[in-house]
């Protein structure tokens, strides 16, 4: 059974930090890709970053450029996607998604069959 599972969420003020991570299980953690995508209220969801190992690539949304580093560690099957000088406009709850098939970077939230179930971010003042 594929599972992802979100951590690392919480309150924070602006400009700190916060780093999640996405634990996965049920699949080679190399054949695929994983995104973060985020969802704010009253708003559509978003992609934020995506890395594929084997691709060898990462991409960020323009919102996050500069922000955020997404990493991984193979030996504990985790991703990581550290968020520098927080704004409000980031609270949101992000998830991180599995695509249905092999391990490019799609942009498109349907292109993704297994989720976690989100953990939330909120940016105060």
């Amino acid at each position: 059974e594929v599972q992802l599972v979100e951590s690392g969420g919480g309150l924070v003020q602006i400009g700190n930090s916060l780093r999640l991570s996405c634990t996965v299980s049920g699949f080679t953690f190399d054949d695929y890709a994983i995104r973060w995508f985020r969802q704010a209220p009253g708003k559509d969801r978003e992609g934020v970053s995506c890395i594929s190992r084997r691709a060898g690539s990462t991409d960020y949304a323009d919102s996050v450029k500069g922000r955020c580093a997404i990493t991984s560690d193979n030996a504990k099957n985790t991703v990581y996607l550290q968020m520098n000088s927080l704004k409000p406009e980031y609270t949101a709850v992000y998830y991180c998604a599995a695509p249905l098939s092999g391990y490019g970077c799609y942009a498109r939230s349907s292109l993704f069959g297994s989720w976690g179930q989100g953990t939330p971010v909120t940016v105060s003042s």
